[in-house]
């Protein structure tokens, strides 16, 4: 095994000075055999990532002692050795801050030995199993592969059951003999869904698997456990669960969002590290409607005080961002705006008469709106005799406005509905969030908002789909 990369925490400290850890904080003292370099790293896992919580020197004594005056957050911790970063796992638990680890460089895991450790002796000894068991399945699995004959394959199998029984009993031992322990929620949190047998067509037992598998996914996995923060795994299981087992619409990923985060709130710097992972990813996330989830988040959580870690002007910033956002969601009624024409008519967004609308706001001296400019052009001339119409509007204002009618003519681009805002009245700027051009609004007959935010050269896709699927409707 490898630590692939070793990412300084914002917060890391280096110990350089023995700390007084008689009456608290943590003592790993690590002794390795057929070690010659003078530095040994500790780190941890944390999200996605790996980082390093501390660098000591070899003592006088030849061990290397990790130490501090405050207690390390549970978890899965790695012992990499430098140069070629090579590492080995150990578990620090409420219970085990201060142990003894004997081990040799060239094989870590092999015959390792603990003082004061019962749970990570009982982790390895879990590993040492499953060390000794793993080439007997994947043997059984390469002869399984390259055998035709059904019965030798199905003889192979049985074999392989033997070996995933063996296993699993094996696990229900240490899992008995030691509940509390993290060996024992690691185990667990890793065991196979047991899904039960549905009866109905193959689309419908694949639906009811599914919608099974959506509620008990969890079921093993103890989100309440701040344990499971600092383990390499819990990661990646959330990430499945929202992005792989929702279906991919803001409602259905934002009611999973908070599933997750409901169970969490017990374990606060797991809640605190998921709820700010999801904010930070919906806020940048580039895929339409996204920014759903964000609004969802803000409202649920931060402005119900529920983030108490943020800064004051920044937790006002982002109630005031989702404040922005919330009545341009898809599906939300598009907001009316009074604008004029080119001749100083008055209208409002209302009162265009379209199957499809599409709000186009640009500006002449904006490089973007230049390239989209043809891209909107050859929509328009595709598009225009299916009921679809563009409400152009000029971002400038007052003097500047002669010189939005000065590109229409010279693209001729003058069968669109332009508009303009003279003395910006209707606050269309704010209204509908405009703080770069262009930005496109797809609206239906009811001015409810289809799609948004997308680039010019996608609006033929992405009414060719809208209009199919309104067909199919």
């Amino acid at each position: 095994m490898r630590f692939l990369a070793i990412l300084f925490f914002a917060a890391f400290c280096l110990f350089t000075a023995r700390a007084d850890v008689a009456n608290g904080g943590h003592q790993i003292s690590v002794k390795l055999k057929n070690y010659e370099e003078s530095q040994l790293f500790l780190g941890y896992h944390y999200g996605d990532k790996q980082y390093l919580q501390d660098t000591v020197e070899r003592n006088a004594r030849g061990l290397f002692v990790f130490e501090g005056e405050e207690p390390l957050p549970p978890g899965v911790y790695l012992v990499v050795m430098p140069p070629d970063n090579k590492y080995f796992q150990l578990l620090v638990t409420n219970e085990e801050q201060k142990f003894q680890v004997f081990a040799d460089a060239e094989n870590p895991t092999r015959d390792i030995r603990f003082e004061n450790a019962p749970d990570n002796a009982l982790f390895y000894e879990y590993l040492s199993f499953l060390e000794k068991k793993k080439p007997m399945a994947d043997e059984l699995a390469e002869k399984m592969q390259a055998t035709e004959d059904e019965g030798e394959r199905k003889a192979l199998q049985e074999k392989r059951s033997v070996i995933d029984q063996e296993v699993r009993e094996f696990q229900d031992k240490l899992i008995r003999k030691a509940p509390q322990s993290l060996t024992a929620a690691i185990i667990e949190a890793n065991l196979p869904l047991e899904t039960p047998e549905f009866e109905g067509t193959e689309e419908e037992v694949q639906l009811k698997r599914w919608r099974y598998t959506q509620d008990h996914y969890f079921d093993n996995l103890d989100l309440a456990d701040p344990r499971m923060l600092r383990t390499p795994f819990l990661f990646q299981r959330v990430d499945y669960y929202v992005h792989k087992l929702q279906v991919q619409h803001p409602d259905s990923i934002a009611l999973a969002v908070g599933r997750v985060l409901e169970r969490m709130k017990p374990a606060e710097e797991t809640f605190k590290f998921y709820l700010i992972h999801f904010l930070n990813e919906y806020a940048k996330s580039n895929i339409v409607g996204m920014d759903a989830v964000y609004v969802f988040l803000v409202n649920n959580y931060y402005a119900k005080g529920l983030a108490p870690w943020t800064d004051e002007d920044q937790l006002d910033k982002i109630i005031e961002n989702a404040k922005a956002l919330e009545p341009l969601l898809i599906g939300k009624t598009a907001p009316n705006i009074s604008l004029q024409k080119r001749d100083g008519t008055p209208f409002e967004l209302y009162d265009v008469d379209a199957e499809y609308t599409i709000l186009y706001f640009w500006r002449y001296d904006c490089g973007h709106c230049k390239k989209s400019t043809p891209d909107m052009k050859a929509f328009y001339e595709k598009f225009k005799d299916k009921g679809i119409k563009i409400v152009a509007v000029c971002t400038k204002f007052t003097d500047e406005i002669p010189d939005c009618w000065k590109y229409v003519d010279e693209n001729e681009i003058g069968d669109w509905i332009h508009a303009v805002d003279t003395y910006h009245r209707s606050r269309f700027m704010s209204v509908y969030n405009i703080k770069t051009t262009p930005q496109i609004y797809v609206l239906d007959r009811n001015k409810e908002i289809l799609s948004k935010r997308i680039g010019a050269e996608q609006l033929e896709e992405v009414i060719d789909k809208i209009i199919e699927m309104r067909e199919k409707e």
